[in-house]
């Protein structure tokens, strides 16, 4: 983008300096590499400038000389997302949240956390371990990922099957409007329905609506004991009867239920050890279980015996229970062997989708005729968080100077839409999924989140050009 002819930069970045001090104003050649780009994978940018605000008053006196100015913010977090959520133009300022770090208050009584919202969201789960609590959100990018943007996007993560996303982890929050308005609302009780629950038009609203400053968190109890598993499955049938077990007899215990499609196994195993030793015959599917209890002597039998049960009437073909810790993590290493991807298959595409649970195999089995008839010798792999309707799909093709990114994404989207999915499932929108927003919410649904948007930033000064 253009930087435009009207805007009197020298004026505008002399009120900033002002406001927040010559440590929070970085511009030109001082703009951070970090504060350029996403993980996206689009081409980086340099903003007009960066703000390092120290806290929430700066902030909203940010928000509120842009809003004088006329000139667009883009809120920054960890810098992790996946949809280019945060990029900021030439002609836009990046408002870095890295500053805001820190844990506020730890309540035991009401087992909640106050978090600053530029905090990473590992030592969010350090600290809540260290008061003996559990944080459960869980992502790959847990050390660089701030708090604040996990909740602008609704993360998700492993363990949704049993405590939801992000949103359901959240008790209250403080957010400064586009205008400089700051709205507190820390609350920490559970039950509190006096009026609209307003901290949710933040929550998975991707920076457009507002800010976020603080947050209060839910944590749970710490738990005594961890069982992971990896199992066999015929076929998706097959994978399905063990979701439905494992929800009956684990109960409130489950915690991950990952999905591992033959190809993607292969590709796994190809980079770390296989859990199934000696086990060379071909399966439908491949699971991994993961339940978090609080009795360590009796949850591990209790775990065992359901997969020794299963196995004796012969509901599944193999399984193999990890015996330590590092067992544990072997097994989640070869769900996690994603971090490989760009190694082996350079600049492939990455896809983020939910679909019905009993029509997911469906739409792997066509996805992947498609793709493959349409890219012949693509490589094409498929795996996810099954318990709660998430997949992703890599797609890459060899010997070509640039991937077939919209022909792909018709495909994969074009997909989602017949089978009544979502086109992202716990990635947010950002610019790269804006033009297939329709594919999954309807023509009245984005008419309202518009109002929404008009209402609270009607200058559309706020992360534009984002979502929608």
């Amino acid at each position: 983008m253009m930087k435009r002819d009207d805007l009197d930069t020298a004026s505008l970045l002399a009120e900033l300096l002002d406001a927040l001090g010559p440590s929070a104003v970085l511009a030109g050649d001082a703009v951070p590499e970090r504060n350029r780009n996403d993980y996206s994978g689009l081409p980086a940018t340099t903003p007009l400038a960066v703000l390092r605000p120290a806290d929430t008053a700066a902030v909203s006196a940010a928000l509120r000389i842009c809003q004088a100015h006329g000139v667009a913010v883009v809120p920054q977090g960890g810098m992790t997302g996946l949809c280019g959520g945060s990029r900021a133009g030439s002609d836009e300022i990046a408002l870095s949240l890295e500053r805001l770090v820190g844990i506020e208050e730890l309540d035991a009584a009401s087992a909640t956390m106050t978090v600053l919202a530029g905090t990473p969201l590992q030592a969010v789960q350090e600290a809540a371990a260290a008061a003996g609590f559990f944080c459960p959100l869980d992502l790959g990018a847990r050390g660089s990922c701030s708090i604040g943007g996990n909740l602008a996007t609704n993360a998700g993560g492993n363990r949704v099957i049993r405590y939801g996303m992000a949103r359901e982890m959240v008790l209250g929050i403080e957010a400064v409007l586009p205008d400089g308005t700051v709205l507190t609302s820390l609350n920490k009780m559970i039950k509190n329905n006096a009026g609209f629950d307003l901290k949710q038009l933040f929550i998975g609203s991707e920076g457009v609506l507002g800010v976020i400053t603080r947050v209060v968190l839910k944590l749970w109890p710490k738990p005594a004991s961890t069982m992971v598993a990896i199992c066999a499955a015929t076929d998706f049938a097959n994978v399905l009867a063990l979701l439905q077990s494992a929800r009956q007899n684990l109960g409130p215990l489950l915690s991950a239920f990952e999905v591992m499609w033959p190809q993607y196994w292969d590709f796994a195993t190809g980079l770390v050890r296989s859990p199934f030793a000696g086990d060379d015959v071909p399966h439908g599917a491949y699971v991994l279980i993961e339940a978090l209890g609080t009795d360590a002597e009796q949850d591990a039998p209790r775990f065992e015996v359901w997969l020794e049960t299963l196995l004796d009437q012969g509901t599944i073909p193999n399984a193999v229970v990890a015996q330590s810790v590092a067992d544990g993590r072997a097994f989640w290493a070869v769900r996690d062997a994603t971090g490989e991807l760009y190694q082996h298959f350079p600049q492939h595409m990455a896809f983020d989708v939910g679909l019905p649970i009993a029509r997911m195999d469906d739409y792997v089995a066509r996805c992947r005729t498609q793709l493959q008839e349409t890219f012949p010798g693509s490589t094409t792999l498929f795996y996810g968080h099954i318990g709660d309707g998430n997949l992703h799909i890599i797609v890459w093709q060899p010997g070509v100077d640039e991937q077939p990114k919209k022909q792909v994404e018709q495909i994969v989207y074009g997909l989602v839409r017949e089978y009544g999915g979502t086109v992202s499932a716990e990635h947010g929108i950002g610019t790269l999924k804006r033009q297939w927003l329709g594919h999954a919410r309807s023509q009245e649904q984005i008419a309202l989140m518009r109002t929404l948007k008009t209402a609270l930033d009607p200058r559309g000064l706020l992360n534009p050009g984002k979502v929608f």
